[in-house]
């Protein structure tokens, strides 16, 4: 073995090992550990905002805001595990008299062990190090190691120091966090068979190199992640005709959000035909000026991706310039515009996403024209309405709720609320399973069920026990029982 592979194997093993203990620990240590990790944070804020803007450049005031993102997830978590219902206690008892005879069965969820997660390059804070994926697999007792993300190493050093020191000082297993960095250390990450499930935030190419790595090995492993996702925005023609400056408005502060490396970032702006939205886009893009890229890499492939768009049959440039040098000054906004007869005609080069701040405005015809476009979208993030009080959208919405995993009305997808209701997850390549990476029900991810049937009460988990002295909500012989 190599010195790296048997770094690698150490972390593992020791990651197991603290699964176990986690597992066992209950949920008011556990969510100890995730206030613990919080504090610390917050008490590091100025020092890490300091460290991720130097590289990032993502400005301090949006990255304090990400770090109170970041560990109020963290708190989240801690009630999500103590409230209880996490773990889906379900007790059926016996009867002898039913026929054929049915036997005592008690389920719950449980950890599923040892968990890597892969940090995303543009939330450094959130989908990173002490991020979502991080925090819900440490709330349901799996052990976790981060893979950095290259855009940011210093910053999930730094971050991993402190959130370590945050867990042994709480009393934490040694080995429930550990960080490796590096493409190759990543793969064997994925392979390594003590590792139980995957988090990833990325690119669609790298996500699928690992969720196949993931799927084909001896045991093959769940993969949670997230790809890419063009999140289309329908306006009808009685939205335009109503507030056509303020969807212009809207549409152009939230496309070059974050020089538009938001994961949900409107891509796509389904308009009627022959209306003036595009030159009113135009107008409210122009205050929209360049700003730098996470990475040179991406900062790269920003005008590649103009250009290759701009290139293509019937495609005209409404806003902006594909001809830019994104790397030496930062990434302007683009506004393009099609027909979605064109879409219709060349779907696989129109209906690609392009990272940062442009979008594709596609003028439909009628209802059927929009119907048959909006069959062609691959699965996104984020669908979005903009109607007029009293129109009939609920074929569209129904549509729309088929291909995205959160359909909003009248507002913008930038910006995901971290909630008990938030979905952030949507079919393929939005992403590669049906469970959400933001809000509570993240956690269901690292969990397995497990039933018991006609256990005695010693060796159950207090959450099955007739007593309930956990006080946790319940479904006792069907009933939802509340504490």
């Amino acid at each position: 073995m190599t010195t790296a592979t048997l770094e690698l194997t150490a972390l593992t093993a020791a990651a197991t090992r603290a699964a176990k203990a986690a597992a066992a620990a209950s949920d008011a240590d556990r969510a100890g550990w995730l206030h613990a990790v919080a504090d610390a944070l917050d008490a590091n804020v100025t020092e890490l905002v300091a460290i991720a803007d130097s590289e990032t450049r993502l400005g301090t005031a949006r990255l304090t805001g990400e770090v109170a993102r970041t560990t109020g997830q963290l708190r989240l978590f801690a009630t999500v595990i103590t409230e209880g219902s996490y773990l889906e206690a379900v007790i059926d008892h016996a009867d002898p008299s039913a026929m054929p005879p049915k036997p005592d069965l008690r389920r719950l969820l449980k950890p599923i062990g040892p968990v890597a997660v892969f940090s995303a390059s543009n939330f450094p804070f959130a989908f990173s190090v002490a991020g979502g994926d991080t925090a819900s697999a440490l709330a349901v007792g799996c052990s976790v190691i981060v893979k950095a993300h290259s855009g940011h190493l210093r910053l999930s050093e730094r971050t991993a120091e402190i959130v370590t020191e945050a867990l042994a000082a709480a009393g934490a297993p040694e080995g429930l966090f550990a960080l490796i960095s590096g493409r190759e250390a990543g793969t064997a990450l994925v392979q390594d068979p003590a590792i139980k499930a995957v988090g990833f935030t990325g690119s669609i190419p790298g996500g699928r190199a690992l969720f196949d790595l993931a799927v084909s090995r001896p045991e093959p492993i769940p993969f949670y992640g997230e790809l890419g996702s063009l999140n289309p925005v329908v306006i009808t023609a009685e939205a335009l005709q109503a507030r056509t400056g303020e969807l212009a408005a809207g549409l152009a502060g939230s496309f070059t959000l974050g020089a538009g490396q938001f994961c949900t970032k409107p891509g796509l702006v389904f308009i009627p035909a022959g209306t003036g939205f595009a030159a009113e886009l135009a107008e409210a893009a122009k205050g929209k000026g360049a700003a730098p890229m996470l990475t040179e890499r991406i900062a790269d492939a920003y005008p590649d991706g103009l250009r290759s768009v701009a290139s293509l049959p019937d495609v005209t440039i409404v806003s902006g310039t594909a001809d830019q040098d994104a790397t030496r000054d930062g990434a302007a906004p683009v506004v393009f515009s099609t027909s979605a007869a064109n879409v219709l005609e060349t779907p696989e080069k129109l209906l690609e996403e392009c990272f940062g701040p442009t979008t594709l405005l596609i003028e439909y015809a009628d209802q059927e024209e929009l119907s048959a476009v909006l069959a062609l979208v691959p699965g996104s993030l984020t669908a979005t309405v903009h109607a007029q009080p009293g129109e009939d959208v609920s074929g569209l919405v129904e549509q729309l709720a088929g291909l995205a995993g959160r359909v909003l009305f009248d507002g913008w997808p930038t910006g995901v609320a971290v909630n008990w209701a938030q979905q952030h997850g949507g079919p393929y390549p939005a992403t590669t399973s049906l469970f959400t990476s933001v809000g509570a029900t993240a956690v269901r991810r690292f969990q397995r069920p497990v039933a018991y049937q006609d256990a005695p009460e010693s060796v159950l988990h207090p959450a099955l026990r007739e007593a309930n002295p956990l006080g946790i909500p319940r479904r006792v012989d069907g009933v939802l029982v509340l504490p």
